[in-house]
C-alpha cells in the first residue's frame, strides 16, 4: 500500500515536472521543436485550410493557378471600378514550384487568358493600387523563359497588381552585361509608362510565396533572400542579388546600375553599395516569405566569371556618381510586343563602348608618301612584267568592326 506521504511526494514531483515542461515550452526554440515533433504524428488534414498552405478563399494550396479560375473579363466600366482592397482576397501563400517536361509558351499563354498583348495586365473587377514593371535581363535562356512566364503570371494577378513584364534581350554574342541591360530596361520601360515600382528579376528565380507582394517599399527592397541554392538563407548582410524593387526616385538617388561589370558576379554587391552611398537603406521580406526557387543551370557561354570584379568593387565609391544611368549607352534594335511579354532587343557595345573604334591604319612608308622620290623598278629586257590573276579583281577590305 502507498502512504499518503508518498501519493504527495508524486504530486509534487508531478506538478514539478510540469513547471519545467512550461517553461521550456515558454522559448521560441523548444515550441518550435515540440511543435515540429508534433506534426510529424499528426493526421493529414483533408480539408486543405490548415498549415502553411491556407489560402483565403478555401482552396488547396500550392497551386499558383487555383484561385484565378473564377476571374473573368468584365464589362464594368473602367472609370467606376472600384480600388481592389489593400490585401488582395486571392493571395494564398507558399506555392508549389515544379518544372515539369514539355511546357509551351502556348501553353502559358493558355493558362492566363487575361495576359493582353506585350505581357500587360490589369485586374478585371477592381482598379490595381500599384503599377509595377518586371525588368528580366536575357540572352539564350528561352528554356528558363517559358518556366518563369508560367509562374510569375498568376503570381502577380494574385497580388491584383497592374503589371507588364519587359525582356530585354542583348544583340550579339560578346559578353553578357546583366547591370547595362538594367539599366536599359530601366529607361525603355519609364519611356512607355509612369510606373510606381521596378523589379529587376532573374529569369532562373521562380517564387515560392505570393505574400512576397511585387510592390516597393519606402527604401530600396531585396526579395530574393532564401534561395534555395543558399539553403533558403542570406548568404550574407550586404547581399542585393537575384530579385529587387526600387522606385523611380530610388534607382535616381542611386544613379543606376554600373554599366562595366562584362560578366558573371560583383554587379549584384556594387549596387547594394550604391543604395547605401546614396543614403538610403535596403529592406526585405521575412526568411519565410522571400523565399525562391532556382532553375539549375550551368553558367552560361558568354557569360564567364569576371576577373576584374574585385577590384572594380573597391573603386566603387569612387566611381558610382560617373559609371550608371547618366552613362549608360545603347542602341533600340527592336520592341516586340508577345503575347506574355514586350521584348526589347539592344545593343549594348563592348568593353570599349559602345561602337569598337576602327583598326587603325598601318603607317605609310616614306616613299608612299613621296611617289616622285622612288626610283622606276628596272625591268630586264624582253621578259614582260607579271601580273598575277586576281590582282585586277581585288575585293575591298571588309569593314570588320561590331556594328549593329
Amino acid at each position: 500500500m502507498i502512504s499518503i506521504q508518498s501519493k504527495w511526494r508524486y504530486l509534487f514531483m508531478f506538478l514539478g515536472i510540469q513547471l519545467v515542461v512550461m517553461a521550456l515550452l515558454s522559448r521560441e526554440g523548444y515550441q518550435k521543436r515540440v511543435s515540429y515533433f508534433i506534426r510529424i504524428f499528426r493526421k493529414p488534414d483533408t480539408t486543405g485550410l490548415s498549415g502553411r498552405n491556407q489560402t483565403t478563399v478555401g482552396i488547396p494550396g500550392g497551386d499558383v493557378y487555383a484561385n484565378l479560375s473564377t476571374l473573368f473579363k468584365t464589362h464594368v466600366n473602367e472609370d467606376h471600378m472600384p480600388l481592389c482592397p489593400k490585401t488582395s482576397p486571392l493571395i494564398g501563400g507558399p506555392i508549389h514550384v515544379k518544372f515539369p517536361s514539355g511546357l509551351t509558351l502556348a501553353e502559358v499563354q493558355r493558362k492566363n487568358p487575361l495576359v493582353m498583348r506585350g505581357g500587360r495586365y490589369r485586374p478585371p473587377d477592381c482598379e490595381a493600387r500599384h503599377r509595377t514593371a518586371i525588368i528580366i535581363p536575357h540572352r539564350n535562356r528561352e528554356h528558363h523563359l517559358k518556366f518563369l512566364l508560367y509562374y510569375l503570371h498568376p503570381f502577380l494577378q494574385r497580388q491584383q497588381l497592374n503589371y507588364r513584364i519587359y525582356i530585354i534581350h542583348q544583340a550579339g554574342t560578346y559578353t553578357f552585361n546583366r547591370a547595362k541591360l538594367m539599366n536599359v530596361g530601366f529607361r525603355e520601360a519609364m519611356r512607355e509608362e509612369d510606373w510606381d515600382c521596378l523589379f529587376f528579376h532573374d529569369v532562373d528565380l521562380i517564387p515560392e510565396d505570393d505574400r512576397n507582394t511585387y510592390v516597393c517599399d519606402s527604401t530600396p527592397k531585396h526579395v530574393a533572400i532564401a534561395m534555395d541554392k543558399f539553403g533558403y538563407k542570406l548568404p550574407y548582410n550586404m547581399y542585393f542579388g537575384g530579385v529587387s524593387a526600387l522606385t523611380p526616385l530610388h534607382y535616381l538617388k542611386m544613379n543606376g546600375f554600373p554599366n562595366n561589370y562584362w560578366g558573371w558576379g560583383g554587379e549584384d554587391d556594387d549596387i547594394g553599395l550604391r543604395v547605401s552611398l546614396g543614403g538610403m537603406y535596403i529592406s526585405r521580406p521575412s526568411v519565410k516569405v522571400g523565399r525562391y526557387k532556382m532553375i539549375k543551370h550551368k553558367l552560361d557561354k558568354g557569360n564567364d566569371v569576371n576577373p576584374k570584379r574585385f577590384n572594380m568593387l573597391a573603386k566603387t565609391r569612387q566611381t558610382w556618381k560617373s559609371d550608371g544611368m547618366n552613362t549608360a549607352e545603347y542602341e533600340l534594335i527592336s520592341r516586340e510586343y508577345m503575347p506574355l511579354y514586350t521584348n526589347i532587343t539592344v545593343n549594348i557595345g563592348t568593353e570599349a563602348g559602345l561602337h569598337s573604334p576602327p583598326p587603325p591604319h598601318p603607317p605609310e612608308k616614306a616613299e608612299e608618301k613621296h611617289p616622285e622620290k622612288k626610283a622606276p623598278a628596272e625591268v630586264p629586257v624582253n621578259v614582260p612584267a607579271k601580273i598575277t590573276e586576281g590582282d585586277t579583281n581585288k575585293k575591298p577590305t571588309q569593314n570588320t568592326s561590331n556594328h549593329v
